[in-house]
This record gives C-alpha cells, sequence and structure tokens, in this order.
C-alpha cells in the first residue's frame, strides 16, 4: 500500500461511517422482532445491530441516522448498509432509495520494518505524548499537508518493535500518504 523504498506492511482494521436512512426507525419494534440487536435506552439512545455475515456493528438511531463500524473495506460497508436496509423491510420499513455514506475515520495497522526508541523519538518529535507505565506506545500525532487546502491530522500510535496504527485518516490514500509522511519524521530524527 505504501509507495516508498522503506519496507511497510500496513493494512486497513477498520472503518467508521455515518449515514442518513432519512426515516424514523422504530427502535423498540425492532429490538422486539429482530435477533442480533441489543436497545437499552436508559443508557444509550441508539440501537445495536450486529450484522453477523459483515463482521460490523450498527448503531441506529430513531431518527435513522446510522453509524457503523468494524468494516475493513468499502465494500462491506456497503453491504452492511444494504443488509441494514434489508433488516428493515422485515418490519415493514421500505427505505426507498439506499443512502450514502461518509467516511468518519479509517484505522490501520502494521508495521514499518524499524526498531524504535521512544524515549528519543518523544524528546525529538513534536505533538507526541509518552507515559510508558501507562502505555507502552507512544502516541505521535501528524499535520499531513499543513500547506494545502485540505490538511487532515493523522494520528499513530508506535511501538518499540516497528508495529503501528494509524487512525484520523478518512481513504486509503490518506492512510498512504500519513504513513510515507511519519516514515520522512522517523528518518529526520535518525539524522539530527
Amino acid at each position: 500500500m505504501v509507495k516508498k523504498e522503506t519496507k511497510t506492511e500496513i493494512r486497513v482494521v477498520n472503518i467508521v461511517v455515518s449515514a442518513a436512512l432519512e426515516h424514523d426507525i422504530p427502535l423498540e419494534k425492532m429490538a422486539a422482532t429482530l435477533p442480533n440487536t441489543e436497545y437499552n435506552p436508559e443508557q444509550f439512545p441508539g440501537l445495536v445491530l450486529r450484522i453477523k455475515n459483515q463482521k460490523t456493528t450498527s448503531l441506529i438511531f430513531n431518527s435513522g441516522k446510522i453509524v457503523c463500524t468494524g468494516a475493513k473495506t468499502l465494500d462491506i460497508v456497503t453491504k452492511s448498509i444494504q443488509e441494514i436496509i434489508k433488516t428493515l423491510k422485515k418490519i415493514d420499513i421500505n427505505i426507498e432509495k439506499e443512502p450514502e455514506f461518509t467516511v468518519q475515520n479509517i484505522v490501520a495497522s502494521g508495521n514499518i520494518f524499524r526498531d524504535l526508541n521512544l524515549n528519543t523519538l518523544a524528546i525529538k518529535l513534536q505533538n507526541t505524548e509518552y507515559e510508558p507505565e501507562q502505555f507502552p506506545g507512544l502516541v505521535y500525532k501528524l499535520m499531513i499537508n499543513p500547506k494545502s487546502a485540505k490538511p487532515y491530522k493523522a494520528t499513530f500510535l508506535l511501538f518499540p518493535n516497528g508495529k503501528i496504527v494509524c487512525t484520523g485518516t478518512k481513504s486509503e490514500a490518506q492512510v498512504n500518504e500519513s504513513v510515507i509522511a511519519l516514515i520522512e519524521s522517523l528518518d529526520a530524527v535518525d539524522k539530527k
């Protein structure tokens, strides 16, 4: 996925999207008649729907807004939303058109195949948090394309063995771009 000479291995592990069904949803009826649902309005206003064959979980609200999480590809997101619409038909709710969804966050994890001295990185990089007594990884917030019309912030968890987690991106292209920027930042620290 990353286009740089440096060896990396990164894969998307979770895509979070939001969508609007443009129809009110009777959550009590869904919870009472459909399997794989949880609804406890005293604790949380949304219904939890687990879609086993897609391995996703969706939060569905009375307003028809949904948040879907757990997908590893946009194709799985689409199939999960189609499954929600099919599930709603079972309780006589017909969604006329498939809603458009908006990617809110992509989480990717992998390996950059280099040992990382987190103490050194915490000192030499800006926008880091490192408290090894509480968590074994370093949090690094990196502004990507700060001078462009669409800058964004990627947040990385870095571990001493080179394993990383990247979050805050909204496309695979942004994941790639963020990992390349991370490697460039690490290379710059190595040269200091």
